[in-house]
């Protein structure tokens, strides 16, 4: 996944290189330099969403190990429709069935992919004291603003 933009945007410096070299150089105005900067931003975005998606990776793998004696849940998860709150974050409706027969928490780590699969963002949702044989909802909420046809998976699931 990182490596994907990471090829994206070494194929837009490539491109923007080419334009260069068939235009020559120019001043600050020109398109030649334009398409430069753009090719740059272009890079230093997809390097910084990298290194976003890597962190809340590492963050979720945290939270998970954290958790002792849990038990794999992911079948008793379900996921509600994409959508977008008022702050440009991606959400989805997350609600989980405990099967136990007592109370349980649940921390749900849901992944926001394109319409490819690749991961854009990840996170994890604690849904806490859920009754015995009950259901409770809670909310995933992106870590920052996602575009496009955003969809929302069921990584991993654990009842604690």
């Amino acid at each position: 996944m990182a490596g994907h933009r990471r090829r994206w945007a070494a194929l837009a410096a490539t491109a923007a290189a080419s334009v260069l070299a068939l235009t020559g150089c120019a001043d600050e105005d020109s398109p030649e330099r334009k398409v430069r900067d753009a090719a740059s931003a272009v890079e230093s975005a997809a390097s910084r969403a990298g290194e976003a998606l890597e962190s809340a990776t590492a963050e979720a793998g945290r939270r998970f190990d954290d958790i002792a004696g849990g038990v794999d849940a992911k079948g008793d998860v379900t996921l509600g429709r994409t959508a977008t709150d008022g702050d440009g974050r991606t959400t989805v409706g997350v609600t989980v069935r405990n099967t136990a027969d007592a109370a349980r928490s649940f921390a749900v780590q849901v992944a926001f992919t394109d319409r490819d699969g690749n991961i854009l963002d990840t996170v994890v949702t604690t849904v806490r004291d859920v009754p015995a044989d009950g259901e409770r909802s809670a909310t995933a909420r992106s870590n920052r603003d996602l575009s496009g046809g955003v969809k929302a998976e069921v990584e991993r699931a654990v009842r604690y």
